[in-house]
């Protein structure tokens, strides 16, 4: 076989919160990917290594996994009011399709420092925090995120920690505001609780909301769980995985998130499908125990049709919101009434979240949704690419 030459892509590979991926100044990508969508994304599934049918993604940067298989893209922002456009791109591992839906509320926090590392934010102080305003531009919403300095450089090592991450790290902020415009319906059905059909599965309740990300969340007992499961309970088995996703679709189409069932083939970043149950004792992807008294519920969540590590971070906004309002599943479980917070169990331990909300005629309006991340430049450099990558 002939020599095939490379051309590379200055690129920089990220930790936020418990996702990791590969990010790019918009600037420096090629001419072409700027001009066609088309060739854009088949740029980034080969930086990624998708599709890769072995579902490993061995010739990329991707980790073969839906927390690790993601590209963002990030650049001077047009929008008032804003310093920078983010892009997420959920980029299949075994399909040759990138989903740009959603966002990932993770990668949220390492947008931040890496738009400071790229130059791209004005007015940056020596030391304190920068609020740096970010335009998710997937949703057209805005997110702050407050980053540390110290010394003209963001501080990344803190002892700020995660469950789902080793190792510890400076903490950075997110607010979320008005994950929800008010001209949009939270509750796109109208009630906080709706019975929802699952042909060829059965009728569960469920709370339907758009905060974050749109997500469809039910009772763990109704579904045949107790709440407190691990990846290794859900992910080896596939009829499991083929019935969350048929109630997944059931929960798109009700909210009217997908047109079609066929939709799902090309849209399984949104929504998500999320179960609860009571606060409980448990024991942790690592060993850890948990007691029931340190948190107020369960919540586990399927992400690219796999049970997520620890919890994505726009689910975080949709658990945090819907835990706010009383009568919603994720209210109830957390034991019902007014919130302005919650701590919730997940596989690799717990987490805070919380909301601002104000009610009139009632109606909910989000004014913001909060939590905590961190994040860590693990590699700055070029990524290599196979010439012919974006022949469409």
């Amino acid at each position: 076989m002939a020599y095939q030459p490379q051309f590379k892509v200055k690129a920089t590979y990220m930790r936020g919160g418990t996702s990791k991926g590969t990010f790019f100044n918009i600037a420096n990508l090629p001419k072409e990917a700027l001009e066609d969508t088309r060739k854009r994304d088949k740029l980034l599934q080969r930086i990624v290594g998708s599709p890769d049918v072995y579902k490993k993604q061995m010739d990329g940067m991707g980790g073969a996994s839906s927390s690790t298989s993601k590209a963002i893209l990030v650049g001077k922002s047009d929008v008032p009011g804003h310093d920078v456009d983010y892009y997420f791109c959920q980029v299949a591992i075994d399909k040759d399709f990138v989903d740009m839906s959603g966002n990932c509320g993770n990668l949220s926090s390492a947008v931040g420092p890496f738009a400071i590392h790229e130059g791209l934010v004005d007015n940056v102080p020596e030391n304190g925090v920068c609020c740096v305003r970010i335009w998710q531009a997937n949703i057209k919403k805005t997110i702050l995120c407050y980053v540390t300095m110290e010394d003209g450089m963001v501080k990344e090592m803190g002892d700020y920690e995660i469950d789902g991450v080793a190792f510890p790290a400076e903490e950075i902020k997110l607010e979320f505001v008005e994950p929800v415009d008010p001209s949009e319906e939270l509750f796109p059905t109208g009630n906080l609780v709706d019975d929802l059909e699952v042909p060829g599965v059965g009728t569960f309740k469920a709370t339907m909301i758009t905060a974050g990300i749109p997500t469809v969340f039910v009772n763990a007992d109704e579904i045949g769980y107790k709440g407190t499961e691990l990846q290794g309970d859900i992910n080896s088995d596939t009829e499991a995985l083929e019935r969350f996703e048929k109630i997944r679709i059931a929960g798109a189409l009700k909210m009217g998130v997908m047109k079609s069932a066929e939709d799902a083939l090309t849209q399984q970043h949104t929504p998500k499908i999320a179960f609860v149950s009571p606060a409980q004792d448990f024991i942790t992807s690592s060993g850890k125990e948990v007691k029931a008294s340190e948190m107020d519920l369960h919540v586990r969540a399927l992400s690219m049709q796999q049970l997520h590590h620890a919890m994505m971070g726009t689910a975080s906004v949709a658990i945090g919101v819907a835990a706010c309002i009383p009568g919603t599943l994720v209210n109830l479980a957390a034991g019902g009434g007014e919130k302005e917070s919650v701590t919730f169990g997940h596989p690799s331990g717990a987490i805070k979240v919380g909301a601002s909300l104000s009610q009139k005629d009632g109606k909910y309006t989000v004014e913001k949704a909060s939590m905590s991340r961190s994040a860590r430049i693990i590699m700055d450099g070029n990524v290599f690419v196979p010439a012919g990558t974006m022949d469409v």
